[in-house]
């Protein structure tokens, strides 16, 4: 394979595509409501009325909107995504209406507003060709530049270079953590050993996220690009995904796109005739949470049982076998290749001083708009949640957003004003973790936000150290007792102090961030706590 024969394949894909494109969303929220039949029955009224020629129905990844799904987008092709005909809440009777208003018949199907701002206001990098590519065809994904990026760094670019303009973008790990990619890239780059590997962690466990799920299965072979560049910057010849059980289309789309990358010559040996030797295998986790925690998941790799052991040292000098070891997330990786393609400067102008680009988020909760975001960073939390999402149903009023899942914490509307970085988060006592965001209204109460994360870490705790598998089980029993009205002001000082003790003491990231939810709904819903402390004691002397 060379750069000629990817063009000609490329051609040969934008030729191949009619005059009227008629997308169909396959993925997993969309299939959930009946995609795959709306998609058949297209297929069929086209053939019905004749339209073979003119009309191609093809399924594609996310198209963002998840909660009026099934969606539908029609139009002519090389139109801009903006344009054309949104059609939401499809069903497999709608579709000869759909294809009859091709001809000017009047349609009663539910149509989207292709110019509200949960379109308009989003910066798509991650999700460019969500809902736009095919992800069971590579040549779809070649027709939309894919792997030019991975030819350009093989045949032009030196490892040093690549890890450089990593480097230079700004762009930091999307994983939760936030840690600079291009330290992480060098610090990989210069550790001795016989072997290295690259992980593609897409352990998404936390209630409420989707992002890295709708990434693989909207764009595979994106995330395939993006480890293929690392792995060269880095000195691997051999790259995992590791993938949650739980996410079956991912993993089935994941099989197909490394099938048709090794077919092409695109991974395995001498890749675009370059020394350079890249495969990729999938590892499927049995949907342990802790595993999301780069030492357990490589724990998990190995075959060994799934939990976390203390750093140093870190994967980069000491990871997987004993080598060193590039672990980043499904969101980090697809964000290589437009680097690449666009130059580092291109990202670095996206976003705020000290966090670069854009972040995915999947807004969830008591929303008009749930679905898939992308906006670059610096967005305030207000325009996200008031304008994307549309506000809280029926003219409510929001309370609350929770962001980074478990280890995150509860920003309350007050604060709604804060710009969405990795800095001003943490300042308010919540991260932005690997993007949840879920929005609560006015009859939300919060100590039962703060118990029912407790509860999902009490779960999920491996129980390798003892702060975490006996503290959160504590925790939780103390705030089901606030909860029931059976606690004094003394547990509600136990509970502050335990908080602190399991967040200080435990062995990994899963513990230490479990008590964050309680911290922020204690920092910013004290009085609910101390109301339902004051009911307890009311009872209490009615008792007497």
């Amino acid at each position: 394979m060379d750069l000629t024969e990817l063009q000609e394949i490329a051609e040969q894909e934008r030729k191949s595509q009619k005059p009227v494109q008629i997308r169909c969303c396959v993925a997993a929220g969309c299939l959930s409501a009946n995609s795959e039949a709306v998609k058949k029955r297209l297929e069929e009224a086209v053939k019905a009325s004749g339209l073979e020629n003119q009309v191609q129905v093809s399924g594609v990844g996310c198209m963002r909107l998840c909660c009026q799904g099934s969606l539908v987008h029609v139009a002519t092709q090389n139109e801009p995504e903006s344009l054309g005909t949104l059609y939401q809440k499809v069903t497999p009777e709608d579709a000869p209406e759909i294809i009859a208003a091709l001809n000017g018949e009047q349609t009663k199907v539910q149509q989207g507003d292709l110019t509200h701002p949960f379109f308009t206001k989003q910066l798509p990098i991650v999700l460019e060709n969500s809902g736009k590519v095919n992800p069971d065809r590579i040549e779809s994904y070649i027709a939309a530049g894919g792997y030019q990026a991975l030819y350009h760094v093989l045949r032009e670019m030196s490892p040093a270079e690549v890890v450089d303009t990593i480097t230079r973008s700004g762009l930091r790990g999307r994983g939760g953590a936030g840690y600079p990619t291009g330290v992480k890239w060098a610090t990989v780059a210069k550790a001795k050993g016989e072997r290295k590997f690259v992980i593609c962690n897409a352990d998404e466990g936390d209630p409420g996220a989707f992002m890295d799920r709708s990434v693989l299965e909207s764009d595979p072979h994106r995330v395939l690009e993006g480890m293929a560049i690392a792995a060269y910057a880095v000195g691997a010849t051999q790259g995992y995904i590791y993938v949650r059980a739980e996410y079956p289309i991912a993993i089935s789309r994941l099989q197909t796109a490394i099938r048709q990358a090794q077919r092409l010559g695109l991974l395995g040996s001498q890749i675009f005739e370059s020394p350079f030797d890249f495969k990729i295998d999938i590892r499927i986790g049995a949907g342990a949470y802790v595993c999301g925690e780069e030492t357990a998941l490589m724990a998990s790799i190995e075959g060994k049982r799934g939990t976390p052991h203390p750093r140093p040292p870190y994967p980069a000098e000491s990871g997987l076998w004993g080598y060193p070891t590039l672990i980043n997330n499904v969101e980090t990786f697809a964000n290589i290749s437009p680097i690449i393609r666009k130059g580092a400067e291109w990202f670095a102008s996206i976003g705020t001083e000290k966090s670069k680009g854009t972040k995915v988020f999947a807004l969830a909760g008591k929303i008009c708009n749930t679905g898939l975001i992308e906006v670059p960073m610096g967005t305030p939390l207000r325009l996200i949640v008031e304008e994307l999402g549309g506000g809280v149903p029926g003219g409510g009023e929001a309370k609350a957003v929770q962001t980074g899942g478990p280890s995150g914490g509860c920003i309350p509307a007050s604060a709604f004003d804060t710009s969405v970085d990795y800095e001003s988060l943490t300042a308010l006592g919540s991260m932005m973790g690997s993007g949840g965001m879920i929005v609560m209204d006015q009859s939300t109460n919060m100590v039962d936000v703060a118990k029912f994360f407790m509860e999902f870490c009490m779960d999920e705790s491996c129980g390798k150290c003892i702060p975490c598998r006996v503290g959160t089980v504590q925790l939780y029993r103390l705030l089901s007792k606030i909860r029931e009205g059976k606690a004094s002001l003394a547990d509600l000082e136990l509970l502050e102090e335990l908080c602190d003790m399991v967040k200080n003491t435990s062995l990994c990231g899963l513990g230490q961030s479990a008590p964050n939810p309680v911290f922020s709904t204690l920092r910013y819903f004290r009085d609910e706590y101390l109301a339902l402390i004051k009911e307890s004691q009311a009872q209490e002397q009615l008792n007497v």
